[in-house]
């Protein structure tokens, strides 16, 4: 179960291009495996970077020179950094073989489900990272930006005669609403990201790993168990009757379905009988 979360996590940093294994959240769930993003890291890479306040407040304005390269750590590293994700996947195809060839999952049904699975969490990754390395056409990007540039550079020109020194922050308020609309093909590059509209892939890793660990942390139901301790809680004929599971339990399968009988016709619409 855990190795299912470490793959989640290990996606999430693979699509923020942080390729090696010492991240808080994922370090633990994948102390245990063999991988190359471990091997590859460094004192160098494990240590904190300290943020510049300048450069992280221009970075949120969105100025171009400030922004850093993202993919700085991975052209940094001077070992193979493999593709985490998929190594998780191997272990999790393992486990597969193991418990296929002992005897614990005996059902085929269940082994090409399990397969399946698997293939449906490549596919995942694999589409993720198509959407993080398909930019838009360059041309696209050229047009929208010579486009913008020339619209606010002849705005001013347009409204000063009929609106004087108002034109001064008209031009203002217009630019900053062009240059936004210019600037939302560059956001849907990368979805992925810190960003406040970025997809929040933190909470999706911490909501994944509430629900993984509230599964394990009871014992999977059985029925026969479940019968004989709850079942006397329950209404079967509920609310044609606020009789309890044992007291129906002494009734003959003649009443039972008499009674059945008349929870349909009460449901559509009949008499309530006394």
């Amino acid at each position: 179960m855990n190795t299912i979360l470490s793959f989640a996590v290990a996606v999430k940093h693979r699509l923020r291009f942080e390729p090696y294994a010492h991240y808080p959240d994922i370090s633990s769930l994948i102390a245990h495996m063999d991988t190359y993003a471990k091997a590859a890291q460094s004192k160098e890479d494990v240590q904190e970077v300290k943020v510049n306040p300048v450069k992280s407040f221009a970075e949120k304005l969105g100025i171009p020179f400030a922004i850093s390269n993202p993919r700085k750590a991975i052209k940094r590293a001077d070992k193979p950094l493999g593709n985490l994700p998929l190594e998780i996947l191997s272990y999790l195809s393992a486990y597969l073989e193991e418990i296929s060839g002992n005897g614990q999952m005996k059902s085929t049904v269940l082994q090409s489900q399990y397969m399946n699975a698997l293939v449906g969490l490549a596919d995942t990754s694999g589409n993720a990272e198509r959407v993080l390395t398909t930019p838009l056409p360059i041309g696209y990007n050229i047009l929208i930006s010579q486009v913008v540039l020339l619209y606010v550079y002849l705005l001013p020109f347009q409204l000063v005669n009929a609106f004087g020194w108002i034109a001064i922050p008209g031009t203002v308020a217009a630019a900053y609403i062009i240059l936004g609309i210019a600037t939302i093909g560059d956001e849907l590059e990368n979805p992925f990201g810190r960003d406040v509209n970025d997809l929040h892939l933190d909470s999706f890793c911490a909501e994944l790993a509430k629900e993984i660990d509230t599964l394990m942390s009871t014992p999977a139901p059985k029925y026969g168990a479940h019968i004989e301790t709850t079942s006397h809680l329950g209404k079967p004929l509920w609310p044609l009757s606020q009789s309890e599971y044992g007291v129906w339990q002494s009734k003959s399968e003649d009443e039972i379905r008499q009674a059945l009988r008349t929870k349909v016709i009460v449901s559509k619409g009949g008499n309530n009988p006394e």
